[in-house]
C-alpha cells in the first residue's frame, strides 16, 4: 500500500517588505512599498501589511500607489539581501524535507512524506519550520499542509501572515467544494469570470461539469480543472527543476516613440540575457520580445530557429519582432526580451520509493 503523501508550502509574509523593516527598525509598523519611487514608472514589487490596507498590492504603478496612502514609504529592492534570507529558509527546508520545490526566493513546496521527525506528523514539522525560520532570519512564514501540491498553497494562504493551516484527506474534497473559483491557483480573473458566466461559483459546481464540457469550454485546462475540483493533484515535488525561460525587461521614465530606440534598449537587454545564459551554461533557440504600451497593452513576438540563436543574430531578429507590434505607432512604456527553447539535458530528481512504515498522523 503506497503512502499517505504529505505536502507543505510555505511562503513567507510580505517577504520583501518584511526584511526591509527587520533591517531598518523605523519603517515598522508603518506603511511600506519596495519598488520603484511615487514619481517614477516603476511597479510596485512588494509591500507591507500595513500599506495593503490602504488597497495597495503588488505589480500595482507606484504613482497610483502613492495616490492610495501619500505618506507610504518607498525604498528600492535590495535583491542580494533577499537572496541571502532565501538561502537561509532554504537550508531549514532541508532538514526535514526529501524533496524541496523552490517556486520564488520567498516559497516552496516541501515533500515530508518519508520524513521521521515528530514521528512523520506534517503539522509538527510545518510548526518545527515556522519556528526556526523566525529563530534564524527573524521573519514569519505561513505554511500549508495537505496531501497535494494545490491544497497545500491553498492552505498557506488561509490564516496569513503566521498562520498554518492543515487539510486533511478526509477534508479534501469538501473544502473544495466550498471554495469560490476565484481562490483557486491557476485560476485568474479572466477565466473566473468564464466560470462565473457558466454558472462556475465554487468548486461544488466545477465539480459538475463533466470532463467533455470543461475540456471544450476549456481546452487543455480542462483536465486540470476537472481534477482539482475533486481535490486531486499528482504532482510530486520536484527538487530539480528545468529552466524554461530567461530575461529581463525594463520600464522606460518616459514613453519611447522611435524605433531605432527601442531596439538599442532590447539589444541591451540582450547583452545582459546572454550574460546570464552563458553563466548557466544555456544555449537558446527561441527569442520573445515583449512590448507595454503607454495604455499598459502589452503583446509579445516570439522568433524561433533550429540552430542556436548567437548574440549577432538579434541585431536583424529584434527589428523584425519590433515591425509585428504597434511599436513607433503607439508610444511604448516597457520593453522586454527572453530567450528559451533551451538545448540542455534533461535532470533527474531523486524520489523515495521505500514505504518506511511511518505514522500517518498529519
Amino acid at each position: 500500500m503506497a503512502k499517505q503523501r504529505k505536502i507543505i508550502h510555505v511562503d513567507m509574509d510580505a517577504f520583501f517588505a518584511s526584511v526591509e523593516q527587520r533591517d531598518h527598525p523605523e519603517y515598522k509598523g508603518k506603511p511600506l512599498i519596495v519598488g520603484g519611487q511615487p514619481n517614477s514608472r516603476g511597479v510596485v514589487a512588494a509591500c507591507s501589511y500595513e500599506a495593503r490596507k490602504y488597497g495597495i498590492h503588488s505589480a500595482m504603478p507606484c504613482s497610483r500607489a502613492y495616490r492610495l496612502c501619500s505618506h507610504a514609504l518607498f525604498v528600492p529592492p535590495r535583491f542580494d539581501a533577499y537572496r541571502e534570507v532565501s538561502n537561509q529558509i532554504r537550508d531549514i527546508f532541508w532538514r526535514y524535507a526529501t524533496e524541496v520545490e523552490p517556486l520564488s526566493l520567498d516559497e516552496a513546496y516541501l515533500d515530508v512524506t518519508y520524513t521521521e521527525a515528530f514521528n512523520g506528523s506534517a503539522t509538527l514539522i510545518a510548526q518545527a519550520i515556522k519556528r526556526e525560520i523566525l529563530q534564524e532570519t527573524r521573519l514569519t512564514a505561513s505554511a500549508g499542509v495537505s496531501y497535494n501540491k494545490f491544497l497545500a498553497k491553498i492552505a498557506s494562504d488561509m490564516d496569513k501572515p503566521n498562520g498554518l493551516y492543515v487539510i486533511r484527506p478526509e477534508q479534501g474534497e469538501a473544502f473544495v467544494a466550498a471554495l469560490p473559483v476565484g481562490k483557486f491557483h491557476g485560476i485568474g480573473p479572466a477565466t473566473e469570470t468564464k466560470m462565473h458566466n457558466l454558472g462556475i461559483h465554487t468548486g461544488k459546481n466545477l465539480r459538475e461539469k463533466s470532463l467533455t464540457e470543461l475540456t471544450e469550454r476549456f481546452g487543455k485546462a480542462g483536465q486540470y480543472y476537472y481534477n482539482i475540483a475533486r481535490a486531486i493533484d499528482e504532482r510530486p515535488v520536484r527538487s530539480q527543476r528545468i529552466r524554461k525561460s530567461l530575461g529581463k525587461e525594463t520600464t522606460f521614465a518616459e514613453d519611447i516613440h522611435s524605433i531605432p530606440e527601442l531596439t538599442a534598449k532590447l539589444l541591451d537587454l540582450a547583452e545582459r540575457v546572454f550574460e546570464s545564459l552563458s553563466k548557466q551554461n544555456l544555449k537558446a533557440r527561441t527569442i520573445t520580445v515583449k512590448v507595454k504600451y503607454a495604455d499598459f497593452q502589452q503583446v509579445t513576438r516570439a522568433h524561433s530557429t533550429e540552430h542556436i540563436i548567437q548574440l549577432t543574430d538579434l541585431k536583424q531578429i529584434i527589428p523584425l519582432l519590433l515591425e509585428k507590434t504597434e511599436a513607433g505607432i503607439k508610444p511604448v512604456r516597457l520593453v522586454g526580451l527572453s530567450m528559451s527553447g533551451f538545448d540542455v539535458p534533461v535532470l533527474q530528481t531523486h524520489q523515495p520509493q521505500l514505504d518506511l512504515a511511518l505514522n500517518d498522523e498529519f
